[in-house]
């Protein structure tokens, strides 16, 4: 038996399991140890490991990052001003914008080691991070069918893990989650993206870059393309579609990606033979599509909970606050007397992340069906860019950028938000 598995054997008693040490989880075990809580991080690969990502960060994340004290000063965040849109034919630079509430810059950072500078932050706060680990399903009490634990392979044996409370950081695939009968809903929108990294002069724009106009042929699809600079002397080059277009499942969407950067101007220098690695893809989880987010000694955190934001896609954001809200209501859970009282506390998540998001990510839903349709991305795009005050609305509702008690634009947007019916 390894010394690994012959250590964790013997901790078999921790406060919290967070399975998953991507930005959901290992921003939870972050909160969750920092307030004193003995908890276990349960990573299947070991880092440094790749994640099929956009690798760009708004504000949003931003504000979690320094909450968290990551130093985003470091060498290898490069920062920048805003997103540069093309659609329509013109293209329109917009700068994030200036509130109280977030940064007014975002960040790039690859995910080849973005994941493991936060598993690490965790780490230094007192999470005990386990690599290599493969949680295979739930242990549940045999009286009250609360999940009370996990099992999972290490280093080739079979191991057995148990807690107060397990936390689902598993992403899109949870297991755990599938395990309790929390299935995707098919009336929420599903994504996909596809990127790869090319070398390119433009690794060190000072602005994110999406294009809105995705052509298959004829058909305008849902969806945008994005450059993100990475300052390392490459590119993230990628595109994200939507399943509310009958197109999308009879796209070949590494060959759409290709047949789009052939019609990059050549000094961008987006050809086969500066790619520096293949092309990958990943599903993307939208609006809050399995439910509910805590059940049973289970609390739902990230994609594994459906947490990337409908309008643009934007998911590490979203896996990060509902890590730091997660974290929040388990310490007061765990601070009860009894279990009935745990109990209440912990069925106040899902409630909470619904008054946070669940009006916004409605609003999200009904922004990809309408643009699922023939025209209606066209039309918008067409006869929205040449007017800078519409975009720039635009913009701060895709983004989720409001202060609470903003501007105009703000408020629109914020009693849109909480007039909506939660998703």
């Amino acid at each position: 038996m390894s010394e690994q598995a012959r250590v964790t054997r013997r901790e078999v008693d921790t406060d919290v399991i967070v399975v998953g040490a991507g930005p959901a989880g290992a921003t939870t075990a972050f909160h969750l140890a920092r307030a004193g809580l003995d908890v276990l991080l349960l990573e299947k690969t070991r880092f440094p490991r790749e994640k099929v990502c956009g690798d760009g960060l708004t504000p949003r994340a931003v504000k979690e990052l320094v909450a968290m004290g990551v130093d985003v000063d470091a060498p290898g965040w490069v920062r920048n001003k805003g997103l540069r849109v093309y659609g329509g034919g013109v293209s329109l630079e917009l700068d994030w914008p200036e509130l109280s509430s977030y940064p007014d810059f975002g960040l790039v950072r690859t995910r080849a080691d973005f994941d493991q500078i936060l598993a690490r932050h965790a780490e230094r706060a007192g999470a005990r991070l386990r690599e290599g680990v493969n949680v295979t399903g739930p242990v549940l009490d045999e009286r009250s069918g609360h999940v009370v634990g996990v099992t999972a392979k290490a280093d080739g044996e079979e191991v057995t893990y148990r807690s107060r409370l397990v936390v689902a950081a598993d992403g899109n695939s949870t297991r755990l989650s599938l395990a309790l009968g929390l299935h995707k809903r098919e009336d929420r929108p599903m994504g996909v993206a596809v990127r790869t990294y090319y070398k390119s002069p433009r690794h060190d724009d000072d602005y994110l870059e999406t294009w809105l106009e995705l052509w298959d042929g004829d058909r305008l699809l849902p969806g945008y393309g994005w450059i993100f600079p990475v300052g390392d002397g490459t590119s993230n080059v990628g595109l994200g579609l939507l399943n509310t277009s009958d197109a999308f499942k009879n796209i070949d969407y590494r060959d759409l990606l290709r047949r789009w950067m052939k019609n990059t101007p050549a000094e961008w220098g987006f050809t086969d033979e500066n790619m520096t690695g293949p092309i990958r893809g990943a599903a993307l989880p939208m609006g809050f599509n399995r439910q509910p987010h805590y059940t049973r000694g289970l609390v739902l955190v990230g994609d594994a909970g459906g947490s990337i934001n409908p309008f643009n896609g934007e998911g590490i954001a979203y896996a990060m606050e509902t890590g730091r809200t997660a974290a929040e209501v388990i310490v007061q859970a765990l601070s009860r007397s009894t279990a009935a009282q745990r109990e209440r506390v912990l069925l106040a998540y899902p409630r909470i992340l619904k008054d946070a998001h669940g009006g916004y990510f409605t609003l999200g839903r009904l922004f990809v069906e309408a643009i699922g349709r023939p025209g209606v991305m066209s039309f918008a795009t067409r006869h929205g860019m040449p007017h800078p005050t519409l975009m720039r609305f635009a913009f701060k509702l895709l983004a989720n950028l409001t202060d609470r008690r903003g501007d105009v634009p703000d408020r629109i947007i914020n009693a849109l938000s909480k007039v909506a019916p939660p998703s």
